[in-house]
């Protein structure tokens, strides 16, 4: 092994008093220089790339800032907002679930939530919310403002009286209610709120420090990425006029944007790191891990369930999650999608034997079991600072997955 990668000179520079070194793998020199090139650079923001195979940490890099001001570089433990990378986490709580024998897949989620049965709901599986095909996808009618969006209880309680829409039995994306309907489920059956249990059943059994719901209570403060967007193009495309104008307009704008838009502040909550949307439990979109701490979680799910002698899952868990999914057509995101247990997997070469979830900015978290291999990446720059962040996921996973053969 070798600890420090070829990268550009800015790199080094900006992590010497990082407490631990660079850590790269020979197999995945071509993966460090690819991120090198992505954020040993001058553009603004940072970001941080781990790995793991076989259980053991082979890629471990940080670069940039982790500020709007380019001041303050990104750390190891650097964590940030991951966006719907956030809908891996939140299943996998339900796994844990299910693993224990608390949750059957094939079950209607009104026998854990009685509530939930209302307005013709009472045959929805627990399957069926996993795959986004349980016909709740829209927030319009559900929400009528971000401060309601902020009140998890309230977005609970709001679609357990929901009817189901016209997509009911479809794949059809819950950008934002599949979180909610993930927490009123777990809620049900343990008594617990979501950012409790990412603490109990994901942080606590792999020692994740850095993985957390939200905004990191103040007594376990870690260092947060502030979002970068110099030239302001991503608040200009998701504007709120923009925004309130896609819900009336055409099918696919008005699919999409009425899956998460409910009215004035959302433009400002999803681009602000500082944002009071973090202190609100959103599990679909607003988890907070260091690159670190995701590719250690997915590690586990790339195994036998367990990673540095931790268990998260049982072997059969694990191995379930591994058949591949069907390609259908999604009603909200209009492009063919493979949902499977609340992640997804991607029909390209070298993707399609892995699933995990990607983000709005391309932070993403991915297992592939055919290769014992994790990968996450975690970084603070929007789409309009650089083509290649939302395209980062298409560049670095196949580059890790060339780099060891398939068992």
């Amino acid at each position: 092994m070798t600890s420090e990668p070829e990268f550009s000179p800015d790199l080094p520079a900006i992590v010497a008093r990082a407490p631990r070194e660079l850590l790269v793998d020979n197999r995945f020199r071509l993966l460090g220089k690819v991120f090198g090139a992505l954020f040993g650079n001058r553009l603004p923001g940072g970001g941080a790339l781990a790995v793991y195979h076989r259980g053991e940490k082979v890629v471990d890099l940080w670069a940039g800032t982790s500020d709007k001001d380019g001041t303050r570089p990104w750390l190891p433990e650097t964590s940030g907002v991951i966006y719907s990378a956030s809908k891996g986490l939140s299943s996998l709580v339900i796994h844990r679930l299910a693993d224990r024998g608390l949750i059957d897949y094939d079950a209607p989620v009104a026998q854990y939530w009685p509530e939930f049965g209302a307005n013709g709901k009472r045959a929805v599986t627990v399957r069926a919310v996993l795959n986004h095909t349980a016909g709740l996808s829209q927030i319009v009618g559900i929400a009528d403002s971000l401060d309601e969006e902020l009140d998890h209880r309230l977005m609970e309680e709001r679609l357990a009286v929901a009817p189901l829409d016209r997509l009911a039995g479809k794949p059809a994306y819950h950008a934002l209610t599949i979180g909610w309907l993930l927490a009123g489920l777990a809620r049900a059956v343990t008594g617990q709120d979501m950012r409790d249990l990412y603490a109990q059943e994901l942080a606590a059994p792999l020692g994740l420090a850095e993985l957390h719901l939200g905004r990191p209570p103040g007594q376990r403060a870690i260092p947060l990425a502030q979002f970068v967007d110099p030239i302001g193009g991503f608040t200009r495309i998701f504007s709120e006029r923009w925004l309130a104008r896609a819900t009336r307009g055409p099918a696919f704008a008005r699919s999409l944007a009425s899956s998460f838009y409910a009215g004035p502040g959302m433009s400002q909550a999803i681009v602000d790191a500082d944002s009071v949307a973090l202190d609100a439990q959103m599990p679909a979109v607003n988890a907070v891990a260091s690159a670190e701490s995701l590719a250690k979680l997915y590690a586990a799910v790339a195994g036998d369930g367990s990673v540095d002698g931790a268990r998260l899952l049982s072997p059969s868990a694990v191995a379930s999650f591994a058949r591949k999914p069907s390609l259908r057509f999604d009603g909200v995101l209009h492009v063919p999608m493979m949902w499977h247990m609340g992640f997804h997997s991607i029909p390209l070469p070298l993707l399609s034997s892995g699933f995990g979830h990607v983000g709005l900015n391309g932070c993403f978290g991915w297992a592939d079991p055919t290769r014992e291999l994790s990968i996450a990446l975690v970084h603070n720059r929007l789409p309009s600072t650089l083509l290649f962040d939302l395209l980062a996921f298409l560049w670095l996973v196949p580059l890790a997955a060339r780099a060891v053969p398939r068992r």
